[in-house]
């Protein structure tokens, strides 16, 4: 590029390029923000944004100085091993996406290392957060900042964690969110019990309760005791081959996380679970705050819209060089993915323009006054008048 830019100086404008994205001072959320507004208008003109998708994403790395590296689970790699990860909201309509915020997830023991923070730049108001707590931060900055709303999407990573699904609530967010097997939820129709009776002395009891009787069920439990008659074959989508589809039930019920720590029982939700026919057990559950008139193949859909965000990864790393930074610096680090996201957004943008599904003469595509004596090739020869 330094060649391209500037070939009788190609050693100044390498240098300048580097210190543009290692050291420069400019605003990550700043230029996210214009790319935001640019992008966004592009896409909605195909239409409405449907979904706000959370993720994160690693990139294995050796060392130790590099900014962010810890041994930690890579999804780029399906284990645990040294790496980076940086958390990530996109915004998407129904056929595209655009990352809106990213920031690297930095472990306690980088934000207790003085040293190796001051070496790798690392702000000083920057303190341990967990992925979720990342991504409620990012969100919350979205809201003030009207961006359009849509479902909010994760998986199991975040949606397991109570604090993130509640924290969603409180900013009247709707969520389709992962959760795992395991997970605690009470069977249809059942709560926790009230709190005890007053005994006469004391406070009066206010926490909810639970006994060797009345308990709640792991997902997988309820979903193995669910009848033949609430599975459902839905299809979501169109694939590259063939249409997607599988087998899903889905009921309403309460979440049990910790509610023996409340007064009141966790608000009702959906359940919905996927459980191929071929498949011993179920394979993918989520939990979700749709209105209870949402019916089965709109909670699917939606539920099932994160692939999204995996195409825009894929994208990201190996057309546009996202995994590729080489540097130590946390500014350096944020600035490479910025300027890839800018770079993405531009082709997302420039895409929606061109989709197939596009009406025609809506391209806007500007086109140069043609000269009065323009003649074009093969035209026949005036005849000369006398």
């Amino acid at each position: 590029m330094a060649a391209r830019l500037a070939p009788d100086s190609v050693g100044r404008m390498h240098q300048s390029l580097h210190h543009l994205v290692a050291d420069a001072p400019w605003s990550d959320e700043a230029l996210l923000a214009e790319v935001r507004s640019r992008v966004l208008a592009a896409l909605q003109r195909q239409g409405p944004v449907v979904a706000w998708i959370v993720d994160d994403t690693g990139f294995p790395k050796k060392g130790s100085h590099s900014v962010g590296v810890a041994r930690q689970y890579c999804g780029q790699l399906g284990k645990q091993d040294n790496c980076r990860v940086a958390v990530s909201l996109s915004v998407a309509t129904s056929n595209a996406s655009l990352p809106i915020a990213y920031q690297l997830y930095l472990p306690e023991s980088w934000t207790n290392d003085k040293q190796r923070r001051r070496k790798a730049g690392v702000p000083e108001q920057i303190e341990f957060q967990t992925k979720p707590q990342i991504a409620i931060t990012q969100i919350r900055r979205a809201v003030e900042e009207d961006v359009p709303r849509g479902v909010v999407l994760a998986d199991a990573g975040y949606g397991n964690d109570g604090q993130f699904r509640a924290a969603l609530t409180e900013l009247n967010l709707r969520y389709v969110v992962g959760a795992q097997s395991s997970t605690t939820v009470w069977a249809p129709g059942t709560e926790p019990l009230p709190a005890k009776p007053r005994s006469g002395r004391g406070r009066p009891p206010k926490l909810l309760r639970r006994d060797s009787q009345h308990k709640p069920v792991s997902m997988k439990q309820l979903a193995e005791s669910l009848p033949q008659s609430a599975w459902k074959n839905v299809t979501w989508r169109q694939g590259v081959e063939h249409a997607l589809r599988s087998r899903f039930a889905a009921v309403r019920l309460h979440p049990a996380h910790r509610d023996y720590w409340q007064a009141e029982t966790h608000p009702e939700e959906w359940l919905l679970v996927e459980w191929p026919k071929d498949e011993a057990e179920p394979i993918k559950y989520w939990l979700s705050t749709l209105p209870p008139e949402t019916k089965l193949k709109d909670l699917v859909r939606i539920a099932k819209h994160r692939w999204l965000i995996e195409r825009d990864y894929e994208e990201l790393k190996q057309e546009l060089g996202l995994g590729h930074f080489e540097g130590r610096g946390w500014r350096g680090f944020h600035h490479h993915a910025t300027l890839c996201i800018a770079a993405y957004g531009f082709l997302v943008a420039e895409r929606s323009r061109f989709s197939p599904s596009a009406r025609v003469g809506q391209l806007e595509l500007p086109a140069p006054e043609q000269s009065q004596d323009f003649h074009p090739r093969g035209r026949p020869t005036l005849l000369r008048t006398a």
